[in-house]
């Protein structure tokens, strides 16, 4: 397994993982009662392929196996440039979707390394895929000089908050995203 920088060319597979980080009811209420899955899908692929958007491939480290297929993907950035970045997705929900998301809560700030999504396909569960990223991430945010590793996770995914904290993660405060309740948790560096 490699874990490398993403490429423009991964948007529509980064897109698709996006969406199943962010989870498929989350996707549709962003994308509103009129519009599709395939609508946000396309959506989600522009701004991939943004160099100003918090989804963007420049955020994005990719896990590619052994035949150079995509095995994961993690988006994260530096938390104080969350409303430079949410720009980019504010402005397209409002002209695919007819929908204002500018009042969002923030669900990171400055001083962490948010990641934003991660996900790994079910072919490639199992393997470690996600820790290998997440130590790649941790080691993106030494590099950036940031003091710590924020994370949202849904409370109803107890398997991905065990793996967080096997890591060193740990529980900061509560939080709501896209309709959920969700643990913020960091990893200091």
């Amino acid at each position: 397994m490699e874990i490398q920088a993403a490429q423009k060319h991964q948007s529509l597979s980064i897109a698709r993982l996006i969406m199943q980080a962010m989870n498929y009811d989350c996707c549709r209420y962003f994308a509103g009662p009129d519009h599709t899955l395939d609508d946000f899908e396309r959506v989600m692929t522009e701004l991939v392929l943004s160099d100003n958007s918090q989804y963007s491939y420049l955020n994005t480290l990719v896990a590619l196996d052994e035949d150079g297929g995509l095995c994961g993907a993690c988006v994260s950035y530096d938390g104080a440039r969350l409303h430079e970045l949410r720009a980019a997705f504010i402005r397209a929900a409002k002209e695919s979707f007819g929908r204002d998301f500018s009042g969002m809560d923030d669900e990171t700030s400055a001083g962490e390394l948010y990641i934003d999504s991660i996900a790994v396909p079910e072919s490639c569960r199992g393997k470690g895929v996600a820790t290998l990223l997440l130590k790649a991430t941790i080691e993106k945010a030494r590099d950036m000089g940031l003091p710590a590793v924020g994370l949202l996770v849904d409370t109803g995914n107890p398997k991905a908050e065990k793996l967080y904290s096997r890591l060193g993660f740990e529980y900061v405060g509560d939080n709501t995203w896209g309709g959920h309740p969700m643990k913020h948790l960091q990893y200091a560096i």
